[in-house]
């Protein structure tokens, strides 16, 4: 992983009910851990919102198993709006977040049980991991994934997000944006035709070229032990119209919005970016504030303009009903918290 990048902290997920989202995501991914809920304008995203400054709502959801988060955001000054065709693999954009699980079999059945829509057949991908995917009650698609890194134990069938499966136009762009900038420089698995264990996904009739990344190391920063490592897989579309999934649309709008990575030095990161010319189109600069949780924020596109959001958390909350915030920039870079102290996020448990 890039040395200024500790791991994904969340991904954004576009909704048009908040609360209702939230609650099938904690009763079905166990993404309880309440560590922010706010209602605020977004000026600095205009770039993204036609111009013009919207309000919205979002929570942000961590599972205590271990894994990035889910912020769930919803538009108060605008009814979002879904993409206006059926997504398919191939087009461009974030397709599916991979969760991960100790067993992929066990989820598997688990979810059935509870009525949720199942897209694949458990099946073992390219690299021969056990995986599958499914839909939430919005259509989105997750991919569940084995996985052996793990923050605490609790007897729930998924962790919490693993990483994400995006499309794109142009592979050898885009593994150098992943592998430079982000720090996925492992290749996993990478085919080209048809993927069975995809079947039952849209767009699986027609061939694709598909690579699975990891880091080699993970980075280090407060949050590492929680977040744990990450994968992110490519599949580029080899034959037909390729379709950009937020084409005329706002950011924000119904769908997945963003991949979130924790950073330890926004500073070096940026000149690193720039570096490599890929340069930053939203940067709070010194420090935003969302009341109970304030850092600095930054946005990136990758070469199909794919949002990639970056923050260096500088307050969080650890036990908010006890009044407990943490200001990290009193600690060290490059050091993660104590697990006892990442623990105490499960006091902030929002039970159905």
């Amino acid at each position: 992983m890039s040395k200024y990048i500790c791991g994904i902290q969340q991904v954004g997920i576009g909704t048009n009910n908040l609360q209702r989202d939230w609650k099938w995501y904690r009763q079905i991914f166990n993404m309880d851990i309440r560590i922010f809920e706010d209602a605020a304008e977004a000026p600095l995203m205009t770039r993204y919102t036609g111009g013009d400054i919207h309000s919205r709502s979002a929570a942000l959801a961590m599972n205590m198993q271990g894994g990035g988060g889910f912020e769930i955001w919803q538009y108060s000054s605008r009814t979002p709006q879904p993409a206006p065709f059926e997504i398919a693999l191939g087009d461009t954009g974030i397709l599916a977040i991979k969760m991960k699980t100790r067993s992929a079999a066990k989820a598997y059945e688990d979810f059935k049980k509870q009525g949720v829509r199942m897209l694949t057949p458990l099946a073992k991908n390219a690299a021969g991991i056990p995986h599958f995917y499914m839909a939430d009650t919005n259509g989105y698609w997750f991919e569940v994934v084995e996985k052996e890194c793990w923050f605490k134990e609790e007897g729930k069938p998924t962790g919490g997000v693993y990483g994400a499966v995006i499309g794109v136009s142009n592979m050898e762009k885009s593994l150098a944006f992943y592998r430079d900038l982000l720090g996925f420089d492992q290749v996993l698995s990478g085919t080209t035709g048809f993927h069975e264990d995809l079947f039952g996904l849209p767009g699986c009739d027609k061939p694709t070229r598909r690579v699975l990344l990891a880091q080699s190391e993970q980075g280090t920063g407060y949050f590492s032990p929680l977040l744990g490592t990450n994968q992110i897989e490519l599949i580029q579309k080899t034959e037909g119209e390729t379709r950009k999934i937020f084409h005329e649309r706002y950011w924000g709008d119904l769908g997945f919005i963003h991949i979130c990575f924790d950073v330890c030095d926004m500073a070096g990161l940026k000149q690193r970016a720039t570096d490599l010319g890929y340069h930053f189109t939203v940067d709070s600069d010194n420090s935003f504030d969302m009341g109970k949780a304030a850092g600095r924020f930054s946005y990136v596109e990758d070469p199909d303009h794919a949002l990639i959001e970056f923050v260096e958390t500088h307050k969080i909350p650890i036990v908010e009903k006890w009044g407990w915030y943490l200001n990290l920039r009193k600690m060290k870079r490059n050091k993660s918290l104590p697990n006892w102290m990442l623990g105490c996020f499960r006091f902030n448990r929002v039970k159905n």
